[in-house]
């Protein structure tokens, strides 16, 4: 391995926080930036090296640099992300990371890269870097919107002067004048989150904003196309340099899909299923469930229902319990229930899949822009409540399930009202105007020039700063 910059190769490290949740952005970044002649060395705990592998372009100036966890108490061994923790204990996998520093920092004095990509976690990289003679951008993996509304200076104006419920609801002061005005008691409610220390690490919030005033320059998934107030708003809270990655679109998936669902899917005609799935770290409880299912039932239309459930539990007994007395039954010819992993991304391309009910991720949302799927959201925690405002509101290309003010709780005529605006009633405003900008916003994605450029101008923006710094 080379251990010094060569002036005429961009060499970047790449560290995601260890949940696939950021790992995946990161890792499409890199499959982007791998494809423009950059250099990249990937980050990860040697548990995630070798789905990492699969997902990372077999590019010879792709490598991936396999770290060691250090043993954290309450931290089952081998458990390497999230995805293998529940809430509470995976937030020792940030324990975790404040102590890898030496190991990092002799990472980093050998590798000596231009630049370190880091993520939220890692707001002690940015001092280490600059002592080594390395520039570091902080990878937002989230929308503009997220880091304007929740962790910009103006948000905590005092220090340790946390908001309260109250103070959450509204966006901070000097927020731009868009369609984001408010969001209800029980989004500014999970908001608070980012306001709690665990295990006595710092908070969300301040290793956040430790990270974005710490940084050489902020990189952003995103574009002013989409966010341009939210972007401008960014740059005047943090003065400094914002890069923009684009969106990110994820490459067509190769493989086919697996036969038993094409067999299922090609009964139906174009445009008309459901497809529904919230990711493999999102847990619906008992009532949602119900109330989902039964309100996909209600739409008439076919539906495939993904519902995934914590590890070690018993999946038959759970779906048992929580689908409603005979629903299984009931809709045999025209809906499947599956718990665990699908080929989500040939699913979504499949032409008789019209329609995605998601938790909005936003890579997700992408997803289903570019696939001609019309999107309707039920954001289940953090950014996705604010992901599913920018969609529906600042860009009107999908549609959010109406949901009760203080909880969040929502009914089966929610889901099926919200269904039916993008399915069933397409002459009728606002099913209309949604359905057009979708197709708009699938153009602007698939635009293989756009979506270039915006690689290129990173590219470009981050050789001219490196230069910068080497003379």
């Amino acid at each position: 391995m080379e251990n010094e910059k060569s002036n005429d190769v961009l060499h970047i490290v790449m560290f995601p926080f260890f949940a696939f949740g950021h790992i995946s952005p990161f890792v499409q970044l890199a499959n982007k930036l791998s494809s423009h002649g950059v250099r990249v060395s990937f980050f990860t705990a040697s548990g995630n090296a070798s789905r990492v592998k699969s997902m990372l372009n077999s590019a010879p100036t792709t490598h991936i640099v396999p770290l060691t966890l250090p043993q954290v108490e309450g931290l089952p061994p081998g458990a390497e992300s999230t995805a293998e923790l529940t809430p509470l204990t995976a937030e020792l996998l940030k324990v975790a990371l404040d102590q890898m520093q030496p190991q990092i920092k002799s990472l980093l004095s050998h590798f000596k890269p231009h630049f370190v990509l880091f993520d939220f976690a890692q707001e002690w990289l940015p001092k280490m870097a600059e002592e080594l003679g390395i520039k570091t951008l902080f990878y937002s993996v989230f929308v503009a919107l997220s880091t304007a509304f929740l962790t910009c200076p103006a948000r905590v104006p005092q220090p340790k002067n946390y908001p309260t419920l109250e103070d959450m609801k509204k966006p901070p002061p000097g927020f731009p004048q868009t369609f984001v005005t408010s969001v209800k008691t029980f989004e500014a409610r999970d908001f608070l989150y980012i306001f709690k220390s665990f295990h006595g690490g710092p908070t969300v919030y301040d290793r956040v904003l430790s990270g974005l005033e710490g940084c050489s320059a902020i990189l952003a998934k995103t574009c002013s196309q989409m966010e341009g107030p939210y972007i401008e708003y960014v740059k005047s809270q943090f003065n400094k340099p914002v890069f923009l990655a684009g969106p990110v679109v994820p490459n067509p998936p190769s493989g086919k899909l697996e036969e038993r669902w094409a067999t299922w899917l090609n009964k139906f005609e174009a445009g008309t299923v459901i497809y529904c799935s919230f990711g493999s770290e999102t847990f619906l409880n008992d009532n949602q469930i119900k109330e989902l299912a039964l309100g996909l039932e209600q739409t008439g239309l076919p539906f495939f229902l993904v519902l995934n459930f914590p590890a070690n539990v018993d999946v038959p007994a759970e779906l048992k319990r929580a689908l409603p007395e005979g629903f299984l039954e009931r809709v045999k010819d025209k809906g499947i229930i599956h718990s665990g992993w699908v080929q989500q991304q040939h699913i979504l391309a499949h032409s008789s899949v019209g329609c995605y009910v998601c938790h909005s991720g936003f890579s997700s949302v992408i997803e289903a822009l570019v696939n001609d799927c019309q999107v309707v959201m039920l954001p289940q925690k953090g950014d996705q409540f604010l992901n599913a405002k920018l969609v529906s509101r600042d860009m009107k290309a999908g549609v959010e399930v109406n949901r009760r003010d203080e909880d969040g709780y929502f009914v089966k005529e929610d889901i099926k009202e919200a269904v039916e605006m993008v399915m069933v009633e397409v002459d009728k405003q606002p099913g209309k105007l949604i359905r057009e900008n979708q197709k708009k916003w699938k153009e602007f994605l698939l635009n293989k020039d756009i979506q270039c450029k915006f690689i290129e101008d990173l590219v470009n923006e981050m050789t001219a700063m490196a230069k910068v710094s080497s003379n």
